[in-house]
């Protein structure tokens, strides 16, 4: 029963996001044709988005190994999902029981603080239990005691990121009907705050003119597709044609696979606004229902892809610069000791277009290149910092990819070695 709640309910995030539009529906009570409506369509919208995420997914797993390939660079590769994979084996109870007793605690704070909000991004819930399983148990701390204390420190981090988040979510957003649960806010908020120091916020990335002659670029999806064209058939050139034909591409010609995963790209990014628009519009009217009667005042604290429609030009931007921070990173990293981090094109493209969205917000087209270029050198450095703390499990040739990852296991992995190591 424990294993049903945990992996195939709390752990399927389309899931856990569809209990809590059916309880705040219920709470309204509802119509069973408006519940029914409301709970399939939140549902909807997040496989959509999920699976919009798993197209990028794919296509940039071909271009980080073309990259790979094409540079000679070899070093560990920050992904979220890698590493819990491995933790699980040793430190799957822990991760589970700290996962449920976390969202708990999450609740009690959103109803008991004037921090009211509730993390609905699972995955990432997940992740960042497992995290603190890992830390503490391997800091000395074991059973009831880790269970607890993580918990604790999960429930407290799935409120504060989103309230330290907020001031800028309402600038990107215009309302408080939002908010970013996810663990890549360090990154956004730098992101925000450098936009606001350098940035010029009159001139948006949304307002970039076009020649009529180019207005045909307008159009996010055709301009997206040739942008990754382009970066495609650089990072083909290096790989060279017989690698890709022959390992890639099943046979086929290594330009025509390079620009189809490039307009797979495209395809997956507009899957992805499509889910969010989906998800947002009823997600939103539901939870008025756990506001209302469970935590009055209630926001959702939504995946950082719930962002990207409030600025489709600055995902890009926030992209293509926070992945050219990684690239530089990973000359810089060697110099001062630190181990190779291989830009992730996962975590690059999602926390670096959310950072960008969020630097567009306060600093315009300046500070959506300048934020999310810091975004990038921070889910660089960070997993590179986080590999000591993590023990054994730092030579598996992956680690934490996103910034609050690296904050939170740095900060937790040296309390725990001062106090009880």
């Amino acid at each position: 029963m424990l294993t049903l709640i945990m992996k195939d309910i709390l752990g399927t995030p389309a899931i856990l996001v569809g209990l809590f539009a059916l309880l705040g529906l219920l709470l309204q009570r509802k119509s069973a044709a408006d519940v029914v409506s409301g709970t399939l369509k939140t549902i909807m919208g997040f496989m959509i988005l999920s699976a919009g995420a798993d197209v990028i997914t794919k296509a940039l797993g071909y271009f980080g190994q073309m990259f790979e390939k094409g540079f000679q660079i070899q070093g560990v590769i920050p992904n979220n999902e890698a590493i819990v994979a491995v933790a699980q084996k040793t430190f799957g109870m822990e991760t589970a029981m700290i996962m449920l007793f976390g969202m708990i605690v999450n609740i009690i704070l959103a109803r008991f603080t004037r921090f009211k909000y509730i993390f609905l991004t699972g995955h990432h819930t997940m992740f960042m239990a497992c995290m603190i399983g890992v830390i503490l148990s391997t800091g000395g701390l074991s059973g009831v005691s880790t269970v607890i204390i993580g918990s604790i420190i999960l429930g407290i981090l799935m409120v504060l990121m989103p309230a330290l988040l907020q001031p800028f979510t309402r600038k990107v957003t215009g309302s408080d009907t939002i908010a970013v649960g996810h663990f890549g806010s360090i990154g956004y908020l730098v992101s925000a705050l450098i936009g606001k120091w350098l940035g010029d916020k009159s001139k948006s990335t949304e307002d970039i003119k076009v020649p009529k002659s180019l207005g045909f670029l307008r159009d996010t999806s055709v301009s997206v597709s040739l942008t990754m064209a382009i970066m495609y058939f650089i990072v083909a050139f290096f790989a060279g044609k017989e690698y890709i034909e022959q390992e890639l591409s099943g046979g086929s010609n290594f330009l025509i696979f390079s620009l189809t995963q490039a307009i797979t790209f495209a395809a997956g990014v507009y899957i992805v606004l499509a889910g969010v628009r989906m998800l947002l519009a009823e997600i939103v009217p539901a939870f008025k229902g756990i506001a209302d009667k469970i935590v009055p005042n209630a926001i959702p604290a939504l995946d950082c892809p719930a962002v990207f429609p409030f600025a489709a030009n600055a995902v890009i931007v926030g992209f293509l610069f926070s992945f050219i921070a990684g690239v530089i990173s990973m000359f810089l990293l060697p110099l001062v000791g630190l181990k190779i981090i291989v830009p992730g094109l996962v975590p690059h493209f999602f926390t670096g277009a959310a950072a960008g969205v969020f630097g567009n917000a306060t600093g315009g087209r300046r500070g959506a290149m300048l934020g999310s270029f810091a975004n990038g050198l921070l889910i660089s450095f960070l997993p590179a910092m986080l590999l000591p703390v993590l023990g054994g499990l730092g030579f598996e040739g992956t680690t934490f990819g996103d910034a609050d990852f690296g904050i939170v296991g740095i900060l937790l992995g040296n309390i725990v070695k001062l106090f009880i190591g």
